[in-house]
């Protein structure tokens, strides 16, 4: 066929018919391959990917290709949820949390925020969607539930990494009942079941403290296992961040850059608040009094599609309502609700990004001027020798007056949120003379010791939660110490003393010795109580006082934990002043005889019981006690563990797993060079396949935290494979 074309006198005609052969270029394939020519990724001997680009958009473009390669099922998860589309892919269960999110987010308005965005920040968000759709073209096996291309806006949807979320305050129940049916409160809503605190830990120790003079910073986020990816990204443009990111966010949440570490903890802040409104009738619709007036409830229909129970495409349409206070999310007391949290998109993502540069603190502070962080208390450090504990930097400033803890009278104007209060009017601390700054998801009044902040001097809303058994152990820890190494750091961060249980349990020893001879639990408890007597309040895998005060402890809470929560109380503190003798006895022979039942015997050492095990990929945990898994000698944060580890049991199991607590640990030292070691929960990998899906559990559970490889030199050795994407 060529061969009589050829023959044509028309050449024109013979390079048409030609162009009409050959299939056109994929324009998408051509810009994803233009940007993977621009990055390297190397792995390390851990899997951890050290990504590099030309510019900043290439290394995101190689950071989110990278995210995809581990764990894709995450990635899409964590949007599903932002996006307010998990119904789509789960079914009508899930209805109701994309109904919470969908009051706040809408992807019409996230397009135009993308439109409205700065150059530089579009540029990343493209190469976000771009870095992504490369993976899944390049990955035909990979089925995505829902999402089969990312657009560049819904990087706005998602732009701080804690696990929290302000916009998890709103009870699904609460929602459900103003916008559906009546439906009970969960157990775990009301309090009744035992729930690790979220939250995280963070230290930052100035020079003067350190055995060499050099700043030291803890970085130890308290999460959910396998949400966060480990990943250093470099340009040619200056970006060199090392450190924890959330599945699918194209920013280091918690770490380091070569002068400067942050690490984030959640904050015990009140700035998502709730106003009561006073509704009306209006013919057809609602208003609410505001003042001396009448304003309309405005309203909007919000169409929420789910997959059903016979897996076909379905949709739910729900009419929201809302005031200049925010959206309807529940009724009480005869008043509808309105909720007012932070929803700024454009300048949290800017925010996020941005602090990852930063090398100073007033760099940092610069940043953070944006106030576009709700929830997230800072402990930062740098090669300066500069140490601070900064406060979330959205802060709405209210009228003193009231308590913001619990719903205030919407119609009044004097309730109102008036602006944002100023970075320098907030309870931060910088370089205090006591040379170290803490936050255990606790209150600023201790931050830093004699020089924190004073709580006289600000407004109640500056903390809704008070102390906490964690805040009490790093003082101790902290108050007074020198020569601090980062080794010392590490042994801080899993030293086994639980201070909750040496407040708690002593009384319960003096109930029993008072108890007359005739009382049946003087000999069913005296071999417990002699355990718990002698012991140091200290855990370790061997422990049998360990087991006994926890199941002590769990018991508790499942009787006095939903009043707890109605008091405004953390559990420990409402168990030491308000539970009487009698019932902490009672749930003392409760453990035993649920040891023995379980265990065949109440002798049984914390290690026997308390184990992480990782069997497959899957979201939604599962465990098997006749598979292997790893004894974990620390308990949940709840009793004052500095490391975390949420466990229970689980349906078919009577072994504790954990899902939860510490997720990323990383001590960081700053000098003429960083240095820093790390460990993660489980392994970089979700791909059972992987030699990393399950490498570092070891390491996790012993708290031996291996090297992080920072600069070329330290990566050199430690190379498992250098490609570019798509490779």
């Amino acid at each position: 066929m060529i061969g009589h074309l050829t023959r044509l006198r028309n050449p024109s005609i013979l390079l048409a018919l030609l162009a009409t052969t050959a299939a056109a270029p994929d324009p998408d394939m051509t810009r994803w391959r233009n940007y993977a020519a621009q990055v390297t990724i190397t792995r390390d001997d851990w899997g951890i990917p050290h990504i590099a680009g030309r510019s900043d958009a290439d290394a995101v473009f190689g950071m989110m290709y990278a995210q995809a390669e581990d764990d894709f099922a995450r990635i899409e998860a964590n949007y599903l949820t932002a996006l307010g589309r998990t119904a789509e892919a789960d079914g009508e269960e899930a209805i109701w949390a994309d109904l919470r999110q969908r009051l706040f987010v809408d992807p019409q308005q996230l397009r135009r925020d993308y439109a409205a965005s700065p150059r530089w920040l579009r540029d990343l968000m493209d190469a976000w969607a771009n870095g992504l759709n490369y993976y899944l073209a390049t990955h035909p096996t990979v089925k995505p539930r829902v999402i089969t291309r990312f657009e560049p806006w819904m990087a706005l949807s998602f732009t701080e990494g804690s696990i929290g979320g302000d916009i998890e305050r709103i009870s699904l129940s609460d929602l459900k009942t103003f916008y559906g049916r009546p439906t009970p409160p969960t157990p775990e809503e009301r309090g009744a079941i035992p729930r690790e605190p979220s939250g995280s830990n963070g230290i930052a120790i100035a020079p003067k403290l350190t055995a060499n003079g050099r700043a030291l910073l803890l970085i130890n986020p308290h999460t959910s296992f396998y949400f966060r990816s480990e990943a250093q990204v470099t340009s040619a443009a200056g970006l060199n961040a090392y450190g924890a990111s959330t599945w699918g966010q194209f920013f280091v949440y918690q770490g380091f850059n070569a002068r400067a570490g942050w690490m984030h903890t959640s904050s015990t802040v009140d700035n998502v608040d709730e106003f009561a409104e006073r509704i009306v009738r209006r013919g057809d619709g609602w208003a609410y009094r505001y003042g001396s007036e009448e304003r309309p409830v405005r309203s909007e229909v919000v169409t929420i599609r789910y997959r059903s129970a016979a897996g076909a495409p379905a949709e739910r349409r729900f009419t929201i309502w809302r005031t200049h206070h925010g959206p309807i999310t529940r009724a009480a007391d005869g008043r509808w609700i309105a909720t007012a949290l932070m929803w700024r998109p454009i300048a949290a993502l800017e925010q996020s990004y941005l602090r990852t540069k930063a090398t100073t603190l007033a760099d940092y502070i610069a940043v953070s001027e944006r106030k576009a962080n709700s929830s997230n208390d800072t402990l930062y450090a740098d090669a300066r020798g500069s140490i601070a504990f900064l406060m979330p930097q959205f802060m709405p400033l209210r009228d003193n007056r009231f308590d913001f803890t619990r719903p205030v009278d919407g119609s009044d104007p004097a309730t109102d949120w008036c602006g944002l209060h100023s970075l320098a009017s907030l309870p931060s601390v910088a370089n205090p003379r006591t040379g170290w700054v803490h936050n255990t998801n606790d209150w600023p009044w201790s931050a830093a010791g004699p020089d924190s902040p004073k709580a006289a001097d600000y407004p109640r809303y500056m903390d809704q939660t008070g102390p906490n058994a964690r805040g009490e152990h790093a003082d101790l820890l902290l108050t007074g110490a020198k020569g601090w190494t980062p080794e010392r750091l590490r042994a801080a961060a899993y030293d086994p003393y639980l201070p909750a249980f040496a407040r708690l349990l002593p009384p319960v020893v003096a109930a029993w010795r008072a108890l007359p001879a005739s009382d049946p639990r003087r000999a069913a408890l005296a071999e417990p109580i002699a355990e718990l007597a002698r012991w140091d309040h200290r855990w370790s895998a061997a422990s049998v006082a360990t087991s006994l005060a926890v199941f002590w402890g769990d018991e508790l809470w499942s009787r006095v934990g939903a009043r707890a929560q109605a008091a405004r109380m953390n559990v420990p503190a409402y168990i030491g002043a308000r539970v009487d003798e009698r019932t902490k006895l009672d749930a003392l022979t409760a453990a035993v005889d649920r040891l023995s039942r379980d265990f065949g015997t109440w002798r049984t050492p914390w290690g026997r019981i308390n184990r992480f095990q990782r069997l497959d990929d899957a979201i939604k945990p599962h465990f098997d006690d006749t598979r292997p898994s790893t004894p974990v000698p620390f308990t949940s944060a709840q009793w004052g563990s500095l490391a975390s580890f949420g466990a229970k049991r689980w349906p078919g199991t009577r072994n504790y797993y954990g899902t939860s607590g510490n997720s990323f640990v990383a001590v960081v030292e700053f000098g003429p060079r960083v240095k820093a070691m790390a460990v993660m929960a489980g392994g970089q990998s979700g791909d059972t396949r992987s030699p990393h899906f399950a490498d570092q559990i070891d390491r996790y559970a012993s708290g031996r935290l291996r090297p992080v490889y920072f600069y070329p030199d330290e990566l050199a050795g430690h190379v498992e494979r250098r490609y570019r994407p798509g490779d």
